[in-house]
């Protein structure tokens, strides 16, 4: 018995009704994507995306799935408490995020404790910044240090300034003093190469993560003696924590391939992916072409799934936040998330209305699986009598 569990980074489906605590007040990055774009995905229309309530899209697609959308408990709208949640892990105190960048006095005291000069302290995209601020970076010889809408610090040197184990070793000395009310979800070394005008990122790139403060699903999963396969950044997230095996792929294409590799294998247990291009590459640079063609590609990739389900397989494909590449902000958005399923062991075409909570993606499993009894499983309501 294999679960695919399929995570687009950011596609939220409306403002949940806190969203102006947030700042987020008309954000949907769905439906405000789809109707400055006008692009179609059939696919997930037949697995009930179109018919989530609050959405409404007419579509030709006979609806096989079950869908929903979900609300989030923790108060945050970051990558780290948006998959935590669906893992079973309810954050009342979310890891702390810097939208005005880092106080000066904890930059001085991560200056002084790494013997090295930092630039930059913005929020910033990790390309562009490098572009802006990297040659200043080499003839300093000092550190650019930025963050974005997630629970990071970044740390990104030119390798002609650092060293591999000299940019790590700074970033171990960070992850020391990002703790207490500091304490971010990842430290992030990100070198750098190339000239002035064309500097890119390596492959270097390591990420110094705080494991989970509770077991979560894939914790549960691996105790029982199943495969616990992540895919994306899901080994950045969790700290390999819970993982029998992790690929961490570059894009959505990688991605998509790791995907249609591994849905022709055979393993007993889940699978859980990130699909991230829609917000690194699109949500947080406003671009809503770019967030519908990622939207395109991953849909045409739903039939090559599906068609190698066993019959006793699930397909769930969801979000952890939104990203609106349509409004103002370049941050997340405080939004629903949507929840598509599909199975052919299961009923099709139910609407399962509004749920409360992402952790409902995480009980349902494991009470599907046997490993822990959930009374509420949308999953055992949709078992065929």
């Amino acid at each position: 018995m294999r679960t695919f569990l399929i995570v687009i980074d950011s596609f939220g489906v409306g403002e949940l009704p806190d969203a102006y605590k947030f700042g987020d007040e008309g954000s949907n990055t769905f439906v405000n994507t789809y109707k400055k774009i006008k692009f179609d995905l059939p696919n997930m229309a037949s697995l009930g995306l179109y018919d989530i309530d609050g959405i409404g899209l007419k579509h030709n697609e006979k609806v096989v799935g079950d869908y929903c959308k979900l609300k989030e408990f923790a108060p945050a709208k970051d990558t780290t408490a948006g998959h935590y949640e669906i893992s079973g892990i309810k954050l009342k105190h979310p890891y702390p995020v810097y939208p005005n960048a880092f106080p000066e006095k904890l930059v001085k005291k991560l200056e002084k404790a790494c013997g090295i000069h930092f630039i930059g302290n913005e929020v910033a995209s990790g390309t562009e910044i490098i572009a802006r601020l990297g040659e200043q970076s080499i003839k300093e010889k000092s550190a650019i240090i930025y963050t974005s809408a997630d629970s990071v610090l970044q740390i990104a040197c030119h390798m002609s300034v650092l060293k591999l184990d000299e940019l790590y070793k700074i970033c171990e000395i960070a992850r020391k003093i990002m703790k207490g009310k500091n304490s971010v979800g990842r430290i992030i070394a990100r070198p750098f190469d190339g000239e002035v005008g064309k500097f890119y990122r390596t492959e270097f790139r390591k990420d110094y993560a705080l494991s989970p403060p509770k077991p979560s699903m894939l914790v549960h999963f691996k105790k029982r003696g199943y495969d616990v396969i992540g895919v994306g950044k899901i080994e950045d997230i969790f700290n390999f924590v819970g993982l029998t095996e992790s690929y961490h792929t570059r894009s959505n294409p990688e991605a998509i391939a790791k995907m249609a590799e591994l849905v022709r294998k055979d393993f007993n247990g889940i699978v859980f992916a990130n699909y991230n291009d829609t917000d690194m590459l699109y949500g947080h640079r406003n671009n809503p072409q770019g967030y519908a063609d990622a939207l395109v590609e991953i849909d045409k990739s739903i039939p090559d799934i599906i068609s190698n389900l066993h019959d006793e397989d699930i397909l769930m494909i969801t979000a952890d936040h939104g990203c609106d590449p349509t409004t103002p902000s370049t941050d997340h958005s405080r939004e629903y998330i949507p929840l598509m399923i599909y199975s052919r062991s299961l009923k099709h075409g139910v609407n399962l209305g509004v749920l409360d909570g992402f952790d409902n993606i995480a009980k349902s499993i494991m009470d599907y699986y046997g490993i822990k009894k959930y009374d509420k499983s949308f999953l055992r309501k949709l078992k065929n009598d």
